[in-house]
């Protein structure tokens, strides 16, 4: 019961802004805490917000390929489906 507290009020127990998982929200520009439901609407807004604007990382989540600069020549070419040399005999 204590932990649910303090996750709802991280300021009131001194946790640190670093420590939080909403850093300067986009739309009110301020620190806070979020929590299971709250958090995935929160990243599925973002996304959208990104695909909307046509920004390059907004533009990848919607082709579905690497976001954060990995190497694409080479790794990753299955996409969710199973790669052929990988099934037992």
């Amino acid at each position: 019961k204590k932990i649910v507290t303090i996750i709802q009020n991280p300021k009131q127990y001194r946790i640190p802004n670093w420590f939080l998982n909403r850093q300067k929200d986009v739309k009110d520009g301020k620190y806070s805490q979020c929590v299971s439901n709250g958090l995935d609407n929160k990243l599925r807004e973002d996304m959208e917000r990104l695909k909307k604007i046509r920004s390059h990382r907004g533009i990848r989540h919607y082709w579905g390929v690497r976001v954060r600069g990995q190497h694409t020549k080479t790794t990753g070419r299955n996409r969710g489906r199973m790669a052929v040399g990988s099934m037992k005999r």
